[in-house]
């Protein structure tokens, strides 16, 4: 190849490149809005926190369809940017059904076929960038980190929009970022080879090893203790006193906190053991929960945040890579697509449902407490089974 060609060849990668890097940014931006502030809209609009806990429960339990379902018909279809461009615009339709209804029961059904179209998006991107690496030479964690800054970055931000403006822009908002995020699409490359086909022929073969479901159940019992406290983290610190901009602040000190916590444990992770890690991580998952039920100043609730890197962090990935020695090759598929239902289905509807009456019955500490609880029997789980392992 020519001079002239490899400078080309090395432009075109430059611009997917920041085509990936844009729409990556901007698709994060409006799950900021939806995790951050999307709670405090409907609690202004007089929602209980329990009818707030049974819209966010929407999201996790429709999640579980709609990923095998969109992940099926981006195999079966080849393409990711044409499901994109239907999800998007399926997400535009129902934030605008939002604004005229007032009735719990209809907007929980637009809320659910909403999510439908919303939670595929993530995976959908991660397989996008996945497959532009094998022609872009960018790896993975370059492009996927500029999601982690359109998060923390645009939680800020709408904060103090949301401060100035009211909650009743959290609606317009999201239009707007969705539709950037549609227009953003239309840049893209659709990379062919999409989405990795969920092989469930070893699925049952799979729940039937005991080591196998102990560990499922371990993380699912500290997943619905995380998505407790990210469920109504802002309606805690909404009832705390705190603003919309500080509330955004909490959002964005997690966000970036676990940026360089990831980039280390993705590069010397793997010199220590996953069951001890997830075991720390466990341990200070309890203490920032009994924190933020114990504070009572919202300024020291949003530094807590900053434990996000050593709790999520540390979690996520190190399960992430305990299942990849765990699992057989033959069953791979299926021990990631368990993964994500435990993780994004079960945890997200049992903590929605049953921590949303628990908070609303019994107060904010009370449902910390629980998620501490839960923590600290996840973390004596995890140091049990390796121990156990280790002398078997």
């Amino acid at each position: 190849m020519t001079q002239l060609g490899l400078e080309k060849a090395k432009l075109k990668t430059s611009q997917e490149t920041l085509r990936l890097r844009a729409f990556s940014f901007s698709a994060y931006s409006t799950q900021a809005l939806l995790v951050s502030y999307l709670p405090l809209y409907f609690l202004a609009r007089g929602y209980s926190e329990h009818q707030i806990g049974i819209i966010y429960a929407t999201g996790p339990f429709i999640s579980v369809f709609a990923n095998l379902l969109l992940g099926w018909a981006s195999d079966r279809f080849q393409t990711i940017k044409k499901l994109f461009i239907f999800l998007l615009f399926g997400q535009l339709v129902m934030i605008s059904l939002l604004f005229p209804i007032q009735d719990f029961t209809m907007i929980c059904l637009v809320m659910t076929i909403f999510y439908f179209f919303q939670t595929p998006i993530n995976p959908l991107n991660d397989s996008l960038i996945l497959l532009s690496s094998q022609y872009t030479g960018v790896p993975y964690a370059l492009i996927r980190i500029f999601g982690s800054l359109g998060f923390a970055i645009s939680a800020y931000l709408f904060g103090i929009l949301l401060k100035q403006m009211g909650s009743n822009w959290t609606l317009p908002l999201a239009v707007c970022t969705i539709t950037i995020t549609l227009a953003l699409t239309f840049l893209l490359r659709d990379y062919q080879g999409s989405a990795r086909k969920v092989d469930f022929s070893g699925f049952f073969k799979l729940l039937g090893k005991r080591e196998v479901v102990s560990f499922f159940v371990l993380i699912l019992i500290v997943s619905i203790a995380h998505r407790m406290y990210e469920g109504f983290l802002a309606v805690t610190l909404h009832q705390m006193g705190a603003s919309d901009s500080l509330v955004g602040l909490a959002w964005t000190l997690s966000a970036c906190s676990e940026i360089p916590v990831l980039f280390l444990l993705g590069k010397y992770g793997h010199k220590f053991k996953e069951l001890p890690l997830l075991f720390i991580a466990c341990v200070l998952y309890a203490l920032r929960m009994w924190l933020i039920g114990h504070l009572s100043s919202p300024y020291l609730v949003v530094a807590t945040q900053l434990m996000h890197s050593i709790t999520f962090g540390i979690y996520f990935s190190t399960a992430l890579r305990y299942i990849s020695q765990l699992i057989p090759d033959e069953f791979r598929a299926s021990g990631q697509a368990v993964y994500a239902v435990v993780w994004t289905g079960l945890a997200g509807l049992l903590s929605g449902t049953v921590g949303g009456y628990v908070y609303e019955s019994f107060g904010r500490t009370a449902f910390f407490n629980l998620g501490t609880t839960l923590a600290l029997i996840a973390a004596a789980g995890f140091i049990y089974k390796h121990f156990t392992r280790r002398s078997a």
